[in-house]
């Protein structure tokens, strides 16, 4: 078994927080943000959490009447303005803002979070589980694909204004997108927490910019905000339902970054992410739409680009820069969520252990991580130059989000009806008719599979099998070790009254459980027929601080006086683990180290190659594969090379 850090979010030093298990379902997570004042948070909640749907303006309500041929008449604007009001308020303000934020797991957020939320729900239901852990791990899959995608389109369609402003410069699109976004990627390292704090003016800017051209075009036009009232968008479902239904896919792009809003919750909290949103998101966006809808039922040519055309001509240049901003800002919501849902794959165990930088010294789920950050550039730069223009990208944009939005709705129905709430059966009547929503709007994506949804969908294939894989192999692996663990009361009373030789040193077991004899022991014992003088069982726990003071780092259990001893070893979520420099601070338990005379021992277990090959031998191929691939323990815990022994053990499975 190859041994990783025992995640403990409890510190020593003060009183224990609630569990999850034990504080009101209902109840929401913001502890983890309380050193930040609720103003910063805002903002940066503005600057990462909000850019994706922000920018939806840009190309939502254009694309309505670009695809499909949907007549311009004035019903027709005010059908479709009514249906993208109440699609933002049904998933966005309902759903999301103010039932889903309040499903956390420990204050982070998106479909893990829910995943491992569901599990401490569904503990007695194991086929639910189940169930539950399929429809987590697939929209988890998808996100991937919508994270992908969003740069794309997102840059591009604001980078096209250049078309508008000047048709001349309009083969400098693309390379100049390239640009924009290899410069995004490149900053993330600085971490959301410092790109949120650059990011959150400019967003608050684009955001006041979308209202004053809104207010601008709908003064001189009031009917249109005739289209709150659902009866337009009721009305053209009645009258042209076949055309209804298409329409909804170009509808749904203006609730694409909703899940991103979801996944980001760890980085800022709840309360923030409420404010933003009702204060100054949600009235801004809407102000815009009917903007958009007034200035083309005045100018019917005005529909190629209602963004930019709501601007006067000696606006469009600055707006254009204003909006590749933005765009870069959209941008951030779903790398971030990327970030957010791939440390908690790892943490769930769908993933191997992968290196994390912690940028924030108070708010811990600001993250990177720097092997999905490059990647994820690498998939964007060969979209943009695959499909080349944001209308083709709008074809594979709604079907990755659609699916994810549904499947998460699905899980909080689940995790819903297995809580003691009073109100349970009224949340859950609402999500299941938000569900119905949600899954008219994946049919009406479907159509556009041929178009280019069939990549968020082969790209969310392709994961599903990875963390899958991953996951089933490793219940498979810990299943067998657990079968052959022994306690360790046993054990030391084995020890007692054997005839074990003793060889002079110490040596030093990193293992995860307290109650059980290392693996790595036993097979040292098994096949060299001795142990060491003097045993360390080591631990190591990550508290949730950024950093532990040295004079609480260390604990020490006696199990043998002067011979066995379980240490565990704090360490804060920022800091790397440094076993040999935290082995040197139990000097003032009275154990000191010499390194020449320590042997660390570390355990690996590999699965053997298929003796006959079979219908899912690749399956067992990309496993033996993703874990030659992991980090290596030795360098993770920095232990000096020439004294590590990793004892493997292969299985067939």
């Amino acid at each position: 078994m190859q041994y990783t850090a025992n995640k403990r979010i409890v510190r020593r030093t003060t009183s224990p927080a609630p569990s999850p298990d034990n504080r009101h379902p209902m109840a929401e997570s913001d502890n983890s943000h309380h050193k930040s004042s609720l103003g910063v948070l805002t903002l940066g909640a503005l600057g990462v959490v909000f850019g994706d749907i922000g920018t939806s303006p840009l190309y939502a309500f254009k694309e309505a009447f670009a695809e499909h041929g949907l007549p311009l008449t004035e019903a027709n604007v005010l059908a479709v303005l009514s249906m993208m009001f109440w699609t933002i308020t049904l998933i966005v303000s309902l759903k999301y803002v103010s039932i889903v934020l309040r499903f956390d797991n420990r204050g982070e957020g998106g479909i893990l979070a829910l995943l491992a939320f569901s599990a401490r729900q569904l503990r007695d239901r194991p086929k639910l589980a189940w169930i539950a852990s399929l429809l987590a791990v697939a929209g988890a899959s998808l996100f991937y694909g919508d994270a992908i995608i969003t740069p794309a389109i997102s840059v591009l369609s604001a980078v096209e204004g250049l078309a508008v402003a000047a048709p001349t410069l309009g083969h400098w699109v693309v390379p100049l997108t390239i640009v924009i976004i290899v410069m995004l990627f490149a900053i993330q390292s600085r971490g959301t927490g410092s790109v949120g704090k650059l990011f959150g003016p400019i967003t608050v800017i684009w955001f006041l910019v979308l209202a004053t051209l809104g207010v601008r075009s709908i003064m001189e036009t009031p009917q249109v905000l005739g289209a709150i009232s659902p009866i337009h968008a009721l009305a053209f479902a009645g009258s042209s339902p076949g055309l209804a239904f298409l329409t909804m896919g170009a509808v749904f792009l203006a609730v694409t970054g909703a899940e991103a809003l979801y996944a980001d919750m760890g980085h800022f909290g709840p309360k923030p992410i409420r404010i933003g949103w009702f204060s100054l998101a949600f009235p801004c966006l809407m102000l815009n739409y009917f903007g958009q809808g007034a200035l083309v039922l005045r100018d019917a040519a005005a529909v190629t680009n209602p963004f930019y055309l709501l601007a006067p001509a000696e606006w469009v240049l600055p707006l254009v820069a204003l909006a590749t901003a933005a765009t870069v800002i959209a941008s951030q919501a779903t790398i971030s969520g990327a970030f957010s849902v791939t440390q908690q794959a790892s943490r769930l165990g769908y993933l191997p252990r992968i290196p994390v930088d912690v940028t924030s010294d108070v708010e811990r789920g600001q993250i990177y991580i720097g092997h999905v950050n490059w990647l994820m550039m690498i998939l964007v730069v060969v979209l943009v130059l695959a499909f080349k223009s944001s209308g083709a990208l709008a074809a594979a944009y709604g079907i990755a989000v659609s699916l994810t939005m549904l499947l998460e709705t699905s899980l909080i129905v689940i995790v819903v009806m297995r809580l003691p709430h009073r109100l349970k059966l009224l949340l859950a009547a609402v999500l299941v008719s938000i569900g119905c929503v949600e899954l008219l709007f994946v049919a009406s994506n479907a159509t556009k599979f041929l178009d280019g949804g069939w990549f968020p969908l082969a790209c969310g294939g392709l994961l599903f099998t990875v963390l899958t894989t991953w996951k089933r192999i490793g219940k498979i692996i810990s299943a067998r070790e657990t079968a052959y663990s022994v306690p360790m009361t046993g054990f030391l009373d084995s020890l007692k009254h054997g005839s074990v030789i003793r060889v002079p040193g110490t040596a030093v077991y990193l293992t995860q459980s307290l109650d059980s004899v290392p693996t790595t022991l036993l097979h040292n014992l098994k096949h060299n027929k001795v142990i060491h003088e003097r045993m360390i069982f080591l631990t190591l726990a990550t508290d949730d601080v950024p950093y532990v003071p040295n004079n609480e780092r260390t604990e020490v259990q006696v199990l043998e006086r002067g011979a066995i001893y379980q240490v565990t070893l704090h360490y804060g979520f920022r800091e790397d683990p440094d076993v040999p420099l935290g082995l040197g601070l139990l000097r003032r338990h009275g154990l000191n180290f010499e390194m020449e005379e320590t042997t660390f021992f570390l355990g690996k277990t590999t699965i053997a190659r298929a003796a006959h090959p079979g219908l899912f031998t690749w399956r067992r191929e990309l496993y033996r594969w993703m874990q030659r691939n992991s980090p290596s323990s030795v360098e993770y815990f920095k232990l000096p090379p020439g004294r590590v022994i990793e004892l493997g053990t292969q299985i067939s499975v």
